[in-house]
């Protein structure tokens, strides 16, 4: 069996060796990036006056013939193939003859795989930010139909104060947004070619960084080939934002549980976005949110493992970072699915309106606003928040409505109980990025141009 270092063996390799160290049953994916990085090396081979344009041209043939080969999944991988490189390799070999043996002249697998996984990086957070984003304007829409519904708003999960539904979700939004703006520095950071840094100390043909960097799309080449080579910060900085982003979505299913209970009330799921049960007929369950929930323990596990592989390695490039695809494919592909799935139930459930704001109808959730009438005659907000504390207090002890103790008591009176009547308290909320009705109709139109701003960037 040829491998692509058998020169300096003599035995061939074990079976053990290859079934340990064998990366193409997932690498196989970097397969369309690997050949767009054999294309840009091969112009950069062309420029350098090492492969003549014939050679060139059989080789972009042969390219051409074994992406049309991975496509229709004719393509034949060998027992000798490690890896997709070594296969794209291999099989232009033995299409383009001794043109396709000059391929890789002047490249190591170390850059090469560098080049391919930022490529892959690249396009991947790309697409996460896109299905983010249009997350987001699915949350614009509910807000927009939402109107002016409110519920109550929870402080360790106990009601806290009225606010616009329109708001909640928002709140969501703003979050996934930091996500898309993290993702997109990710992908900036991540836009410089490592190809050309060969193994580790560059090359002594006349190889341009530059040029094949260009012909790729990045950015920028690299500035030092050890670094090149070795660095895998941009994996460990999209592990950490998309580990982020399942924390939100995350945060997102917890509420979705909650509400979706009897005891809630909140939000009636849509048959084609939850599951039933296999012993009791029932049942309705919110699949998807426990799932957006659980999975974000697998995200939070695959950026602490890479971080732990990482932490000890000297340079230049060492096995160990093979270790970095299967994490970062993973992490790509759940959240993609998570986003997708998430978007599908929110989009499709139905908001109890009158449940909602039935529940944050409560007379003690405008014992701010009484405390701050308090305030706006001239009593400290200490002072006032004792005395609106003890009317609490004494209408659940005495089992007697606290718009009578707020109507008889001499610093309140008529116009304060006025303050508990149902839907008043929240249309108070007047300040910057509040949760009453002018606040947020502000808000709604800041997070739209937001919308647009992102989808320009994306």
């Amino acid at each position: 069996m040829n491998t692509l270092w058998h020169g300096r063996f003599e035995a061939a390799p074990s079976d053990e060796l290859l079934a340990f160290t064998v990366s193409l049953p997932f690498d196989r994916r970097l397969a369309s990036d690997d050949i767009a990085g054999s294309r840009a090396h091969v112009s950069g081979l062309v420029r350098a006056h090492i492969l003549t344009p014939h050679e060139a041209d059989a080789i972009g043939t042969a390219l051409d013939q074994i992406e049309d080969e991975l496509q229709a999944a004719t393509f034949s991988f060998l027992a000798s193939d490690e890896d997709i490189h070594t296969a794209i390799e291999r099989r232009t070999t033995e299409l383009a003859g001794p043109a396709g043996a000059k391929l890789h002249t002047g490249r190591s697998r170390n850059d090469q795989v560098a080049t391919d996984l930022r490529l892959y990086t690249r396009r991947s957070l790309t697409s996460v930010a896109l299905r983010l984003h249009e997350l987001r304007g699915a949350l614009a829409e509910l807000a927009t139909d939402a109107g002016d519904a409110y519920l109550p708003g929870y402080t360790h999960l106990q009601q806290a104060q009225p606010v616009l539904l329109a708001h909640h979700l928002l709140a969501h939004g703003w979050a996934l947004g930091r996500d898309v703006d993290r993702l997109l520095a990710t992908r900036q950071r991540a836009d410089v070619c490592p190809l050309g840094a060969g193994a580790l100390a560059g090359s002594s043909l006349p190889l341009d960084p530059e040029f094949t960097a260009e012909v790729l799309g990045f950015d920028a080449a690299f500035e030092n080939s050890l670094d090149a080579v070795s660095d895998r910060d941009f994996v460990a900085e999209s592990l950490f934002d998309l580990a982020l982003v399942g924390v939100h979505l995350s945060r997102i299913g917890e509420e979705v549980v909650l509400w979706s209970t009897e005891e809630f009330g909140f939000l009636h799921l849509h048959d084609a976005y939850s599951t039933g049960s296999s012993m009791l007929p029932q049942k309705k369950n919110p699949d998807i949110a426990e799932l957006a929930r659980g999975k974000t323990g697998r995200l939070i596990g695959n950026l602490t493992g890479l971080l732990v592989t990482l932490k000890g390695l000297p340079l230049a490039y060492n096995r160990d970072l093979q270790e970095d695809k299967e994490p970062l494919f993973d992490s790509v592909d759940q959240v993609l699915l998570a986003i997708a799935a998430l978007r599908g139930l929110l989009t499709s459930s139905d908001f109890d309106l009158q449940r909602m704001q039935r529940a944050a109808d409560v007379p003690h959730g405008a014992a701010t606003d009484l405390a701050e009438h308090l305030v706006s005659g001239g009593m400290p907000f200490r002072d006032a928040h004792v005395v609106v504390g003890g009317l609490v207090r004494d209408a659940i002890e005495r089992r007697v409505p606290l718009a009578d103790l707020v109507q008889a008591h001499p610093d309140l009176g008529e116009d304060a109980a006025a303050l508990l009547e149902p839907g008043v308290t929240v249309t108070r909320r007047t300040t910057r990025g509040g949760a009453g009705p002018d606040a947020v109709a502000a808000q709604l139109a800041r997070y739209k141009e937001d919308l647009v701003k992102d989808q320009q960037r994306i």
